[in-house]
Parts: C-alpha cells; sequence; structure tokens
C-alpha cells in the first residue's frame, strides 16, 4: 500500500460467481441492513452517498427509502461491477441513481449530502478513520453516518464437538481474512472507528443469520463463500480444493447440522450510526 487511501485486497476476489455471491448475501443479509438503514433515519428525500457499492444492493435498499425524490450516489473501485449494479437498478425502475467508479477520496461526486452509508468496506481499509476524516465534510449538518461491518470474534462461541466441519469452515475463513490484510473483526470496532474520527459516540445495533432446519437457504451461501475465497485457502496453503470439497460443501454442513441439532449462525453484522453536528 502507498497510502492510507489505499483499498487493502479485496478477499474473496472480483469475478462474476463473486458478483453472485454478493447478490445472494444480500438476499439474505437485506432484512438486516433495511432495519440498520431505518433506524439511522434513512428517509423519504434524502441524498445518500454509498461507499464500495459493489453490485448495488445497498444502493437500492436506500433508493427504495428516499423515494423518487431522494437521490442515491454510489461509488465503488470495480468498474465491471457497477455495469451489474446499473442494470439492477435500471431493472427496479429507479431513476435517481447513479454510480461512479473510482476512488472515493478522489473522485467528485458533489457534496450536501444527507447521508453517508457503506456495508463491508470498512474492514478492507488500511486506515477507516481518516478515510471517514476526508468523507464527513461532504455530509450536510445533521448528516447521518452508517456502516454495517461483519466480525468474526465471536466466531470461537459457536464451536462445538458435534459440528466439527462448521467449525474447521469458520477457522480457515478467520485466516484467510486476517492472511489477506483485511479486518474481520470491524464489526466490534466501528465504535472506535467512528469516535476516533471524530464523530458523535455511535448507536450500535447485531444482526445475524441462523439456521438449522434442512431445507434453510444459507447452506448455498456458506458454500459460495468458499468457492470466493478457495484460491487464497490454497495461495496461502490454508487447505486445498480437495480437503474444502465446495461442491459437497452444502449436503454436508446440512447433514452435520441437521444430525446435531446444533444451527448455523452466520458471523453477525454490527450496525453503527451517528449524526454530526
Amino acid at each position: 500500500m502507498t497510502d492510507h487511501h489505499s483499498e487493502r485486497r479485496y478477499t474473496p476476489g472480483r469475478s462474476d460467481e463473486e458478483t453472485e455471491r454478493l447478490i445472494e448475501q444480500s438476499r439474505l443479509f437485506e432484512p438486516i441492513t433495511r432495519r440498520f438503514l431505518k433506524s439511522a433515519g434513512i428517509r423519504s428525500g434524502m441524498r445518500v452517498l454509498d461507499i464500495g457499492s459493489g453490485a448495488g444492493d445497498v444502493a437500492l435498499a436506500v433508493a427504495e427509502l428516499v423515494g423518487p425524490t431522494g437521490e442515491v450516489v454510489g461509488v465503488d473501485m470495480n468498474p465491471d461491477i457497477l455495469e451489474t449494479a446499473r442494470e439492477r437498478v435500471e431493472k427496479a425502475g429507479h431513476k435517481n441513481v447513479a454510480f461512479h467508479a473510482g476512488d472515493i477520496q478522489t473522485l467528485d461526486v458533489g457534496g450536501d449530502f444527507d447521508a453517508l452509508v457503506g456495508r463491508l468496506v470498512l474492514m478492507y481499509l488500511p486506515d477507516p478513520v481518516a478515510v471517514l476524516k476526508e468523507l464527513i465534510p461532504r455530509l450536510r449538518s445533521g448528516g447521518i453516518v452508517m456502516f454495517q461491518e461483519i466480525d468474526f470474534t465471536i466466531t470461537e462461541a459457536y464451536k462445538h464437538p458435534d459440528t466439527p466441519l462448521m467449525g474447521q469452515l469458520g477457522d480457515w475463513v478467520v485466516e484467510v481474512f486476517e492472511r489477506s490484510g483485511a479486518n474481520g473483526n470491524m464489526g466490534m470496532e466501528l465504535y472506535r472507528v467512528f469516535v476516533d474520527a471524530g464523530l458523535p459516540e455511535p448507536t450500535l445495533d447485531a444482526g445475524l443469520l441462523i439456521g438449522g432446519s434442512a431445507d434453510w437457504p444459507g447452506y448455498s451461501y456458506v458454500a459460495n463463500s468458499f468457492q470466493s475465497v478457495l484460491p487464497l485457502l490454497e495461495h496461502y496453503g490454508i487447505a486445498t480444493a480437495e480437503e474444502v470439497d465446495v461442491e459437497t460443501i452444502p449436503r454436508r454442513v446440512r447433514d452435520e447440522i441437521v444430525a446435531s441439532k446444533r444451527p448455523v449462525v452466520i458471523p453477525p453484522h454490527i450496525g453503527a450510526w451517528t449524526r454530526i453536528s
């Protein structure tokens, strides 16, 4: 990294398969994200800046909340994934969403935003505090800052002798994120990041996905997540494709969970939001 603006390597990599995984992830986490956005105060008529837009899932949720009188501006480093975001926005019929590819620190997307939002983006920034300090001036007085990040801190608490496969998969994911430089514990660090950036103390909330039935949709999400990080699992020598055996993960996890009667717990997403003075 050349300076604090540089983006950490995006751990799951960039591919069509990863884009599909992100869309699937959004479908599962959408109720949590929507709850955070509503609780933060995102409402009709607002002009919102969404950083790390990806396939456009957060922008789509925000667009519904701000309505036709509002505006959403999304930014992402990856121009290819923004093409998917634009297609999805057009299909949804929103006329008030625009996406820009590039570095949020250097792009001219204007100011006077009513809110700054992002999901699973601060964890990939080498210095999220510095980035927030630079973005805050783009907000109007009383503007909202809301971020949602994952947290692997409590993964250990869910381990159990009856679910060794889930325990192993969890260990592999945590190690990949650590080795790649991403901060898998950003969720629990949001409070500090906000305060260190000079923001008022944030309100916090948490949401997680949990399921144990044979038809729970989260099994395929677990497998797709491992498909995305498999290249790094092999690159770092953590596990081989044969050891992971991605194709059978949904079945093996489902069988383990149903037999043990202990549900799968996806690491929680933590939301933090506040208003500037």
